[in-house]
């Protein structure tokens, strides 16, 4: 599947990224008391990290790696409400079989995402190579494609191709991009680089000018337009975040088009945040969901319940905190916070609904679905558009006459009661893939009952696993975003989520807030005068006398 995105990635214009917030269910259905967890070192200070996906494994392995560079005691427990660690970046089995994993999150991360690049290097973990047949690229606009690419080609040929449809729209692109990152890259670097107003840092690198248009706009201001704005730019911005250039604002489509270099670790995503919370020394606790937090003599006290070996028996614990870090959406976390504990609530955001369907099949695309004569060469990965006469709808209903966002062709399995090899497919949608459906798309009878579908049914699909997440917000154009400290020692790291939604963002807020906090403990410990004034140079940005409070 990555040979293809990879001639794409050449003629800038897109790649398959699809992050996700999951749902959250719990239900209690019995009480008893856990045991206490032991800690090594009982002075150091404590933090408590809610969430073990992308941003609350990168704030376990900053604050460790942070912590110890400025020689703080620190005692970090992870608490996870799943059993698996990677929250959005997670991995299903074909058939069942471990032997064939596929990513249902977020499936790829770029060149300029460094954060995970380098941990990956770090961690021996290496990207997976293609595994599918020269496959050909097609954008559909519900009636027909507007443009089609084949893998293995004549580069040469194709960006000829590209240029001579699009005149210098691409070329304008590639180089907007260019600008448009190099300016959120700052954002990892001093003096940018920790903050505590992403609102500021935003406006202090000229980005609120990006993000307070829609891309529509703000690739108008450029000098680009359609019908490259509309036939490729658009169905990047689809195939990533479910939304079209009319709404969604002028960063993440920008972000859209910075692809190069795209890959994915063999074996699935989420071992990157299982390396950092391995290597961070944290206590992780899966299967643990936090219930309450509340405040007591400069503490914070959290209630957990955690899944015992079986489902009748549900484990409560209280246990205090000096910092607490919520590494996922608030209004998707279920957790009652005492009133007047934080100083400000996040808004209520929405966020894209977004149904990922994987199948496997014996089956090809059928040609007369996409309006092909019989016979005809049916691109295997296909993205959408809208037609040049459909003016797109406001959310959520922006998916227009397609009816899908995307459809791509994995790779191909083996189904191990067959032993024949068959594809393995996925979709991204906002509705529900139906049996009616996958008949037409295939040309085949399909049961209507999905859920009963084995690998040796004899059915034409023989794998199926539907996934519905709560994946990004809608990126509306704004120029305010949430700080990413909402009271005094308590962190948020989904405030940058409407700024930019990937793997890395997550991770960089993550790393941003590990460094606010030991920036904030190494205050502490000069004003008790524990500290040296070298300590000074580590704060960064934060003035000597802010925030000075016993955590």
């Amino acid at each position: 599947m990555f040979a293809g995105w990879n001639l794409v990635l050449t003629l800038l214009i897109t790649s398959l990224v699809a992050q996700s917030h999951g749902f959250w269910p719990f239900t209690v259905s019995a009480t008893t008391d856990a045991p206490d967890t032991v800690y090594a070192d009982a002075g150091a200070k404590r933090i408590a990290i809610i969430g073990a996906g992308a941003a609350g494994s990168s704030a376990a392995y900053y604050l460790e790696q942070f912590a110890n560079k400025s020689g703080v005691a620190i005692n970090v427990t992870v608490f996870e409400r799943n059993s698996y660690v990677g929250g959005r970046t997670t991995t299903v089995n074909a058939y069942g079989n471990p032997l064939e994993p596929v990513e249902l999150g977020a499936s790829i991360f770029v060149e300029v995402n460094a954060i995970l690049k380098n941990v990956s290097h770090l961690f021996d973990l290496h990207p997976k190579d293609s595994d599918t047949e020269p496959e050909i690229l097609g954008i559909w606009n519900g009636k027909t494609f507007v443009y089609t690419q084949r893998d293995g080609g004549w580069k040469y040929w194709d960006i000829a191709k590209l240029l001579w449809k699009y005149g210098l729209a691409p070329i304008r692109t590639r180089r907007l991009t260019k600008s448009v990152v190099g300016k959120f890259l700052k954002l990892y670097e001093f003096p940018f680089f920790p903050f505590r107003s992403l609102s500021d840092r935003a406006l202090d690198l000229d980005l609120t000018s990006v993000t307070s248009q829609t891309g529509e706009q703000f690739l108008a201001g450029n000098s680009i337009g359609a019908p490259f704005t509309t036939d490729i730019i658009q169905a990047s911005t689809r195939v990533n975040y479910g939304q079209n250039i009319a709404s969604i604002h002028g960063l993440e489509t920008m972000v859209c088009m910075s692809i190069e270099g795209a890959m994915q670790i063999q074996g699935g995503n989420w071992q990157i945040f299982d390396g950092m919370l391995k290597a961070s020394n944290t206590t992780t606790l899966l299967n643990t969901t936090v219930s309450s937090i509340s405040k007591n003599n400069g503490k914070y006290n959290i209630k957990t319940s955690s899944k015992g070996s079986t489902a009748e028996d549900i484990f409560t614990n209280e246990e205090s905190f000096d910092t607490v870090v919520l590494a996922a959406p608030l209004q998707y976390s279920d957790i009652e916070i005492e009133k007047g504990l934080l100083k400000r609530t996040p808004d209520e955001i929405p966020y894209v609904k977004l149904h990922v369907t994987l199948f496997t099949t014996n089956k090809t695309f059928s040609p007369s679905f996409f309006n092909l004569t019989p016979g005809s060469e049916v691109p295997t990965t296909i993205l959408t558009t809208l037609p040049a006469d459909e003016a797109p709808e406001a959310p959520p209903k922006g998916v227009g006459s397609p009816g899908f966002f995307s459809i791509s062709t994995l790779r191909q399995v083996v189904n191990p009661e067959t032993l024949e090899k068959e594809y393995l497919y996925k979709i991204f949608s906002p509705e529900k893939i139906t049996s009616e459906f996958l008949s037409t798309l295939f040309a085949t009878d399909v049961p209507e009952d999905l859920t009963s579908i084995r690998a040796d049914s004899g059915d034409s699909i023989t794998w199926y696993y539907p996934k519905v997440w709560h994946s990004y917000p809608y990126e509306f154009p704004r120029v305010t975003f949430e700080d990413p400290e909402l009271a005094r020692g308590f962190y948020y790291t989904s405030g940058i989520e409407s700024f930019i939604s990937t793997m890395e963002t997550s991770a960089l807020m993550g790393m941003n807030v590990a460094q606010l906090i030991v920036n904030d403990y190494l205050q502490i410990l000069e004003d008790q005068g524990h500290g040296d004034s070298p300590a000074q140079a580590v704060l960064g940005e934060k003035p000597k006398n802010e925030h000075v409070e016993e955590l």
